[in-house]
């Protein structure tokens, strides 16, 4: 058993983090909203990136996305260092970044959502003319959102049409299909349905069981315990903790989040 233990915890020592960001700092004016934060994310988990208003969750997942630029700090993705000019980048990186508006076109169907800016065309008169596949990209649309177990009644309705939670799963294939190596998903449940909350929880697991790995930011605290392995803490730009899910609770953690708890001198000489 002892060393069954051992090989288990030499294992985990080996692996390699697919994001580190290393004392990341951004400013706007006068105003430090990410002050020297670290962080690392490892394959398969979900990490909870709480903290209250203000706090520079969403700041710091768009200095990863290439929304912003940091003043100063390191980004590592599989390994290189990164510093991407433009969302895009960061997209054709393998960082799949799903905010609260989902960047979705609420004019175009299911299949199209998905393909959206990298459309499947068909060749004609030898290459002279394009026009856009759609039987393909339905067909591979229906295929990735099977493997997520969602089922919609048309996959030709409106994005717009659909409900808030159907949406989401659309996001969340799109970003599937695009075999995404890291998912940072800003409150994805808020909005939602008690159903439909659900279903993305699911969702998260099964990205889980495909070794996607998910930074989930969420006010909702029941989420965040229900779903990740560990939870970091941001207050006023700093990170002041970061806890195993399993060994900490709702309240310990909502203590953090106002400021009346803070590991930060902690975290510096670690």
């Amino acid at each position: 058993m002892i060393t069954t233990t051992s090989q288990a915890e030499a294992r985990q020592q080996k692996r390699e983090p697919v994001l580190s960001i290393r004392q990341l700092v951004k400013r706007f004016g006068g105003l430090t909203a990410v002050n020297k934060v670290d962080m690392d994310v490892y394959p398969g988990e979900v990490v909870g990136l709480v903290g209250d208003n203000a706090a520079g969750k969403s700041t710091l997942i768009k200095c990863v996305s290439g929304v912003y630029h940091p003043e100063d700090g390191e980004i590592y993705f599989q390994g290189r260092r990164v510093n991407f000019a433009r969302p895009i980048d960061a997209r054709n990186a393998g960082i799949e970044t799903i905010y609260q508006d989902l960047a979705l076109a609420g004019n175009l169907n299911v299949s199209a959502n998905i393909f959206m800016g990298r459309e499947a065309k068909k060749r004609h008169l030898g290459g002279l003319i394009h026009t856009l596949d759609e039987r393909y990209m339905l067909d591979e649309s229906k295929q990735v959102l099977d493997t997520l177990e969602i089922r919609f009644p048309s996959y030709t309705e409106q994005i717009e049409k659909l409900s808030g939670g159907q949406r989401q799963a659309v996001a969340i294939a799109r970003a599937v299909y695009w075999q995404a190596r890291l998912m940072i998903m800003d409150e994805p449940t808020n909005n939602l349905g008690v159903v439909e909350q659900r279903k993305v929880l699911e969702l998260i697991h099964k990205l889980k069981e495909q070794d996607v790995p998910v930074i989930l930011i969420s006010h909702t605290l029941p989420d965040v315990f229900a779903v990740t392995d560990r939870i970091v803490v941001l207050h006023r730009g700093r990170k002041v903790t970061e806890k195993s899910t399993s060994e900490t609770d709702s309240q310990e953690i909502v203590q953090y989040m106002v400021g009346a708890l803070d590991d930060s001198a902690e975290i510096r000489t670690a």
